[in-house]
C-alpha cells in the first residue's frame, strides 16, 4: 500500500522562500535605491565611479553612517533624539578648549567628552522613562540647552565662536591616526572612519540579531507594555540606546576636530536630521520596533553618494536638499508598501 504524503499543518513548521525573506528585510528599498543612485551618477559622469569619487562620496558617508546606525538602534527601540546633531559639535568644544586651553592631553580630553556624552544620553532617557514625555520634546529641550552652552562657554573661554590650534596640542598626533588618517588606493584618499562605520555597523547588526539586547530592542519598539510584562527591562534598555547615541555622538564630533583641528560653536546644527533620515531610509519606521543597521548604513552611503554626485554633475547644492526630500518621502512609501505586504502573508 503506498504511502500518502503528509502536510504539516502547524504554521511555524511552513518553509519561507527566498523571496519573501528578502521583501521583509528592513535594508531591501535602501539596497535598490543605492543602486540606483550609483548607476545614475555613474553614467551621468566621468568622475563618479573613479577611485577618487568613491573616496570622495564613502568621507562623507563614513561619519554620517556612525551616528546613522546608533540612531536606529533608538529608533528602532521607538525613540528619537533630536540632541545627537548638536552633541557632536559640544563634544568636539570640550575636546579642543580642555586641549588648547588647559594644555590637557588629547587622550583625556577625549575621555572627558565621551563622559560627557554619556552623561547627556543618561538625562535624556531617564527624563523619557520616568516622566513619559515624549522623546521629541526632552531631547528637543536637550538640543536649545546645549545650543546656548556651547555658544556661551566658547565665547566666554576664548573670546570667539571658534576653538583651533588642536595640532600643536600633546597627543595629537597619536589621535589623529586613530581616528583621521588616511591611505591611498588607486590615486583616491580613503579616511580611516570609513572603517570605524564598517566596525560600528557590524557590531549593531550582530548585537540587533544575535543578542538578548538585540530582542529588548525589538520588543521595547513594538510595544513597550508587553514587552515590560515579559520581562523585558524596558526603561534600562530605553536609557542605554539613549546613551549609546550621546557617546557615539561624542567620538564623531572628535573624530570631526581632528581632521579639522578647529571647531565653530553653532557646529553640528541640523545634522540630526540626517542621522533621522538615514535610519528611515535604511527601513527604520518612525512608530519603532522594526530596521536594521546595515539599512541606516546604506541610507548614509545613498546621501555620500547623492552629495559627490551632484558636485561632479556641477549642478547648484540647493538641489541637494530637494534630492533628500525627495528620498525621505520615497523611503517612507516604500517602507510602509514592504510592511503591508509582509503583514498581508502572514
Amino acid at each position: 500500500m503506498a504511502k500518502v504524503a503528509t502536510v504539516p499543518t502547524d504554521e511555524r513548521l511552513a518553509t519561507t522562500g527566498l523571496a519573501r525573506r528578502l521583501l521583509t528585510r528592513p535594508e531591501l528599498g535602501a539596497a535598490v535605491g543605492a543602486a540606483a543612485v550609483f548607476t545614475f551618477f555613474a553614467l551621468y559622469t566621468e568622475q563618479f565611479a573613479t577611485s577618487t569619487g568613491v573616496a570622495n562620496m564613502l568621507d562623507p558617508a563614513a561619519t554620517l553612517g556612525i551616528m546613522a546606525v546608533a540612531v536606529a538602534l533608538l529608533m528602532i527601540g521607538g525613540e528619537f533624539d533630536l540632541s545627537a546633531g548638536v552633541t557632536t559639535a559640544s563634544s568636539a568644544l570640550i575636546v579642543g578648549m580642555l586641549a588648547t586651553e588647559l594644555g590637557l592631553n588629547v587622550w583625556a580630553a577625549l575621555g572627558v567628552a565621551i563622559l560627557f556624552g554619556a552623561c547627556v544620553g543618561l538625562l535624556n532617557g531617564i527624563l523619557v522613562v520616568r516622566t513619559g514625555l515624549p522623546s521629541f520634546i526632552v531631547t528637543l529641550g536637550t538640543f536649545l540647552m546645549l545650543q546656548g552652552l556651547n555658544l556661551g562657554i566658547t565665547k566666554l573661554v576664548t573670546g570667539t565662536v571658534q576653538v583651533r590650534g588642536l595640532k600643536t596640542a600633546d597627543g595629537y598626533a597619536s589621535a589623529h591616526a586613530v581616528f583621521a588618517s588616511t591611505w591611498k588606493i588607486g590615486g583616491g584618499e580613503y579616511r580611516v572612519t570609513i572603517l570605524w562605520w564598517l566596525l560600528a555597523t557590524a557590531v549593531a547588526t550582530w548585537v540587533l540579531l544575535r543578542t538578548r539586547a538585540g530582542n529588548w530592542i525589538f520588543a521595547v519598539g513594538g510595544n513597550a507594555t508587553a514587552a515590560r510584562t515579559v520581562g523585558v527591562p524596558a526603561a534600562r534598555t530605553k536609557i542605554l540606546l539613549f546613551v549609546t547615541v550621546s557617546v557615539t555622538a561624542s567620538i564623531v564630533g572628535a573624530m570631526l576636530l581632528l581632521r579639522l583641528t578647529s571647531v565653530q560653536a553653532n557646529a553640528g546644527i541640523g545634522e540630526e536630521f540626517q542621522y533621522i533620515i538615514a535610519a528611515v531610509i535604511g527601513g527604520c519606521l518612525l512608530t519603532g520596533g522594526y530596521g536594521s543597521a546595515i539599512g541606516a548604513a546604506i541610507g548614509a552611503l545613498i546621501f555620500g553618494m547623492a552629495k559627490q554626485g551632484i558636485v561632479f554633475a556641477g549642478w547648484d547644492s540647493d538641489w541637494f536638499q530637494l534630492f533628500l526630500g525627495l528620498l525621505l518621502v520615497l523611503a517612507t512609501l516604500l517602507n510602509l508598501y514592504v510592511r503591508r505586504r509582509a503583514e498581508a502573508k502572514k
